[in-house]
């Protein structure tokens, strides 16, 4: 039986975390502060389009990975492929939540009195 290996599990983590944040100096971009104190810029569009990018390929990697499982593929585990379906879902989720927060934002802002 396999086990999940919390230490991979956290680099991976961090891994993508630094992958989302490693978009800068975009010429539409909004101003960030770092640790040292300087201004970083950030393109909003560019990370969203990221973050719909690792959704989708999340996605398709849970896809194939239950499809190869499906086919009798003895190099796929039913752990791997659970995990990856739950990573996909996961990932799926908190874009819905971020579109829905974008919405709300929208329509508050088009509410405004001017």
């Amino acid at each position: 039986m396999n086990t999940i290996d919390h230490q991979s599990l956290l680099l991976q983590m961090r891994a993508l975390a630094s992958r989302a944040h490693g978009i800068q100096d975009a010429p539409t971009a909004l101003p960030t502060a770092t640790a040292n104190g300087s201004a970083e810029r950030v393109d909003f569009s560019k990370v969203l389009k990221n973050a719909l990018e690792n959704v989708n390929e999340t996605q398709q990697k849970a896809g194939n990975l239950t499809q190869k499982f499906d086919s009798g593929d003895p190099k796929v585990d039913m752990a791997e492929v659970m995990i990856a379906i739950q990573k996909a879902n996961v990932s799926f989720q908190a874009v819905t939540q971020v579109r829905n927060k974008l919405v709300s934002a929208y329509q508050d802002v088009m509410n405004m009195p001017i």
